[in-house]
């Protein structure tokens, strides 16, 4: 039986009512996000839904209740159901049957959350940013740089239910990463919340690494010998795309920290030195990003500086000018003043010598001006 005729036959039992919703929109919705091949197509929000003992997948006989019937009552394995913005009437038969809190629930349908980490009971609930890194041939003043979404995360004694938000962040190929490592995933619902913590925050070190290269460039034009003229707008484009990966990054750090030193039931104490090590990969992230921070404001403000000196330089070479303009201006205006009796004004070589006299000031002050770098 296909997963979608499993997710059809538990709406026939009592206390699942609003999974029908899930399976008659599977009729009608297309699946979102094909971009993986190792992913089902469920329809609806429904990416993929796995059984899990002793680290292997097993095989799903029977619907969903039943596969969640049988691991609560044999206590072992668990289940990891994956879904793609579900909407309410998706999502709610799938909370009736985990008994997920109501408030967790409203979360993980609306996203736009902060990466956060809350405890409901026997349920553990975290909100990861995801952050992917859009290629561009040339960084301009509107380019985008960073696009986000989000992963909810519920782990419970024996189920994990992820809810994906945003075009990336695809969990089919940690998937089978986790499927080929049987010894950790036997450690439970927790080794799966390790897992996608890690894969996010490796994301934002790949993500770093991407931004500083356009940094670099920035960095580059900006002193290069027209630097002067390079375009501001890049510089601010690319602090407002750095300021949405900080808020990915930064609000991150307490869950992390909660989830590697502080005893939690969902959480294998196993797992938690894990959770240690990717909260180091975080630091680094964070580390970056505030380095990447002062580096744009301190090219920003060479930027300026730039800018402020290449006016120094115009207004000095317009005084300069100005100022051997004036010579012939002057002597213009004193022998244009029409009076009488006037110095040479009758004389025959009075007009070559005028013209000699303007001629040689103003080379004068031209020499001058060149020596002093004014011009």
């Amino acid at each position: 039986m296909s997963m979608a005729g499993n997710l059809r036959k538990v709406t026939s039992l009592g206390g699942v009512d609003g999974l029908r919703k899930v399976a008659r929109l599977a009729r009608r919705r297309p699946r979102v996000d094909l971009s993986h091949p190792a992913r089902s197509p469920l329809g609806s929000s429904v990416v993929n839904c796995v059984s899990y003992r002793d680290g292997v997948r097993t095989p799903m006989r029977g619907d969903l209740v039943d596969v969640v019937e049988r691991v609560r009552k044999h206590r072992e394995g668990f289940v990891w159901l994956g879904l793609h913005e579900p909407t309410d009437q998706e999502f709610a038969g799938i909370a009736e049957l985990f008994d997920l809190h109501p408030l967790a629930v409203e979360d993980a349908v609306e996203a736009h959350q902060r990466p956060k980490l809350e405890r409901y009971g026997e349920t553990l609930f975290a909100v990861f940013k995801t952050v992917c890194y859009v290629e561009h041939e040339e960084l301009t003043a509107t380019s985008e740089v960073v696009n986000t979404g989000e992963i909810m995360v519920f782990v419970g004694h024996d189920f994990v239910i992820t809810v994906r938000h945003g075009r990336h962040g695809s969990l089919g190929p940690l998937r089978e990463e986790l499927e080929s490592d049987p010894q950790q995933l036997a450690k439970g619902p927790s080794a799966v919340l390790h897992a996608i913590a890690d894969h996010v925050v490796d994301d934002y070190l790949t993500v770093t690494d991407s931004v500083q290269l356009d940094i670099d460039q920035v960095e580059t034009d900006v002193f290069a010998q027209d630097g002067a003229r390079a375009d501001p707008g890049r510089i601010y484009q690319l602090k407002r795309e750095l300021l949405e990966l900080k808020r990915a990054v930064v609000p991150l750090s307490r869950p992390l920290e909660d989830l590697a030193t502080r005893p939690i039931r969902a959480v294998d104490p196993e797992i938690q030195a894990y959770f240690r090590d990717v909260s180091d990969h975080l630091l680094r992230a964070k580390e970056q990003i505030a380095a990447f921070d002062e580096l744009l404001n301190s090219i920003l403000q060479a930027h300026l500086a730039q800018v402020t000196v290449a006016q120094n330089e115009d207004m000095r070479k317009i005084t300069a000018w100005a100022a051997i303009i004036a010579v012939p201006t002057m002597v213009c205006g004193v022998y244009g003043m029409n009076f009488d009796h006037m110095p040479e004004l009758h004389w025959r070589y009075g007009y070559g010598m005028v013209i000699g006299v303007i001629s040689l000031a103003c080379l004068s002050l031209y020499r001058m001006f060149r020596r002093s770098g004014w011009l």
